[in-house]
């Protein structure tokens, strides 16, 4: 709406220089989340994406990304959302890094038509991580009895509550395989020809952003501000796109969730202790 009457005004009174659309994408990367554990998955920032891929008068939208990573599937879908609004609207992606993007986030950060990085950044760790805890002997020793019946000798399958088996764990490697093949052949896909010719860029590595920059995981250092206004012109100003407001202010999450929050809260409450635990492992592994 304020575009609209932009246009209206004389032009001397309208302010000078072009407004790039920025969006913030921070946080661990997994399906789920809520107003009190705001998290990134496609529910979540795909209407801030269609919000500032609809600027008609921008050349480009800026990308602040900053994650350790997390779910492959939501990070693909993110990456997807942000190529494909950006072939049908005709922009320009400038990708930034901030703290980290690695693994799931540097994923989401492939979708930039060019990555640019500050020097101590974390960049890279093209790899694929599965973690949980086992309870093999929790239950025997609070003297409680697990019962589970299956149809299909597979259905438990890395239970953590029964001994680790040997192929159970081959199975989810076989997985993990495939998940990383197909990160691999993405970042393959996209940053081709600039990818340095190393032996521990798809190993689950991860470096500074100036290391990355020889490597060819990113194009440039800087920062977004200097970056657009380096670009664009010293009158260019960033814009930031920013979740709608509730009638009582506060910012909406990507997914709404009704009825009352005391019996999901009790009943989601150890499950949510674990991913607490696991999503502060995820930042830890980078020093933050």
């Amino acid at each position: 709406m304020a575009g609209f009457f932009r246009k209206l005004m004389p032009r001397r009174f309208r302010r000078d220089g072009i407004a790039i659309p920025a969006i913030r994408l921070h946080g661990t990367i997994m399906s789920g989340g809520g107003q009190f554990r705001p998290v990134l998955n496609l529910a979540t920032v795909a209407p801030l994406l269609e919000k500032a891929f609809s600027v008609k008068e921008a050349p480009a939208v800026a990308i602040s990304v900053n994650s350790p990573g997390g779910s492959p599937v939501q990070s693909r879908l993110i990456y997807q959302r942000i190529r494909d609004l950006a072939d049908e609207r005709k922009k320009r992606v400038l990708i930034f890094v901030e703290d980290v993007a690695a693994s799931g986030g540097y994923l989401i950060a492939l979708a930039g038509d060019e990555i640019i990085a500050d020097p101590s950044s974390i960049v890279g760790s093209i790899g694929v991580v599965s973690g949980g805890f086992g309870f093999p002997e929790l239950l025997k020793k609070v003297g409680v009895e697990r019962r589970v019946y299956t149809a299909g000798e597979n259905k438990v399958v890395l239970d953590p509550f029964q001994p680790e088996k040997e192929r159970d764990v081959e199975f989810l490697k076989s997985l993990q395989l495939d998940i990383h093949d197909t990160f691999i052949q993405l970042v393959k896909a996209r940053r081709g020809s600039m990818l340095a010719d190393h032996p521990d860029i798809f190993s689950g590595l991860f470096w500074t952003g100036r290391r990355g920059q020889e490597l060819g995981l990113v194009d440039a250092l800087g920062d977004m501000r200097g970056e657009v206004k380096r670009r664009y012109g010293e009158k260019t100003r960033l814009e930031l796109i920013q979740p709608s407001r509730s009638l009582f202010g506060r910012r909406q999450p990507g997914a709404a969730v009704g009825g009352s929050i005391a019996a999901p809260l009790a009943a989601s409450a150890a499950a949510g202790l674990l991913e607490a635990i696991e999503e502060r492992a995820l930042w830890a592994r980078f020093g933050l």
